[in-house]
């Protein structure tokens, strides 16, 4: 079964000529529409976060500031980030989307949950908006099952490091964020030493990759590199930061990726997931509209066992040899944080 919560925002929140546009969340749903899902497919009403889910994650401050800016008309945020009227409205139902999602997992107790909104979120940090992101959706929902007392697993693909889901859960020792990422690029952040803060050593994982790496590369170094943290870290529930701006035909980065490669991630990263009806994909890049629908197909595919054509996995792209250099950089950074503990924090 696939619980698709939304979709939000195909008209609200736009600009002409921006890549971040509603088409996108038409092409997301045309790749759920090319799977035939008949019955098999559950569509759900995004209902806003509401304030106390919000300040999980987001300064008070922040929220309010966002919320007038808005209000009064909108415009520029940062030299890519833009607002407009409706923005607020559809970044809350965005925000809110994913708890929806995780609602409907709980009753059915199978299935997989696509969030399809828009803006995107990874980017987003507590304080203010960045890289097309308003609010942090993924990270909304997995601080409220953090609450619950769960331990969540956040798997990031998109080909732009998610800095704002890092800084937030930096400190959060029931939170694992994994990513994989073009190096250098956009925000700048993601480095394979940045391991996680005092409080969490080991709960942030970075894998930054060349340019015109292909699938073969990111699937080595989530299988050396990711996999021991996460059967370590024991995950209750698993979140991804499912962007396809890692496609080969995407416009703004050189990933050499493509929809069979998103295939073959998802199928790993299922096997992470501890039991059915607790995996749940939040929609972030992707601008090539076609390379989204087929990417989105493809992944989605992959886990409901689907009979979908993806195009062929890639291979022979650069990249191999950073694999062991981000392990080494691991090894140092996490045995230089065992030698100098916080100040008075036991070890």
């Amino acid at each position: 079964m696939l619980i698709v919560s939304g979709p939000v925002g195909e008209e609200g929140h736009a600009r002409d000529g921006h890549p971040e546009r509603p088409a996108r969340i038409g092409a997301a749903m045309g790749g759920i529409a090319d799977l035939h899902l008949g019955e098999e497919l559950r569509l759900v009403a995004a209902r806003p976060a509401e304030p106390d889910q919000l300040l999980r994650v987001h300064e008070l401050s922040y929220l309010n500031e966002l919320a007038m800016f808005c209000s009064a008309g909108g415009g520029d945020l940062d030299p890519d980030t833009y607002a407009v009227t409706d923005s607020w409205s559809t970044a809350l139902d965005a925000a809110g989307a994913g708890l929806g999602a995780i609602g409907e997992l709980r009753q059915c107790r199978e299935g997989v949950a696509f969030v399809v909104t828009r803006p995107p979120g990874h980017h987003a940090l507590r304080d203010r908006a960045m890289g097309f992101c308003l609010l942090n959706n993924i990270a909304v929902t997995a601080a409220a099952l953090t609450d619950e007392g769960e331990r969540v697993l956040i798997v990031d693909w998109d080909v732009h490091h998610g800095n704002g889901t890092q800084s937030i859960f930096w400190d959060d020792p029931d939170v694992l964020y994994v990513s994989t990422h073009q190096w250098p690029a956009f925000p700048g952040t993601g480095r394979a030493a940045e391991i996680g803060g005092d409080d969490a050593p080991d709960r942030t994982v970075n894998i930054p990759l060349p340019p015109d790496a292909t699938g073969d590369v990111l699937l080595r170094a989530m299988e050396l590199i990711a996999s021991p943290v996460v059967e370590r870290f024991e995950p209750t529930w698993v979140l991804v930061s499912a962007g396809f701006d890692a496609h080969r035909a995407d416009p703004l980065a050189d990933l050499a990726l493509s929809s069979g490669d998103f295939a073959d991630l998802a199928r790993m990263v299922a096997g992470w997931v501890p039991r059915p009806g607790r995996l749940a994909l939040f929609l972030e890049g992707g601008y090539d509209l076609e390379a989204l629908r087929t990417s989105v197909a493809a992944t989605l595919s992959a886990l409901l066992g689907g009979p979908y054509r993806a195009e062929a996995p890639t291979s022979g792209g650069p990249g191999m040899e950073v694999v062991d250099g981000v392990l080494v950089k691991r090894a140092t950074a996490l045995a230089a944080a065992r030698r100098s503990p916080r100040e008075g924090s036991p070890r």
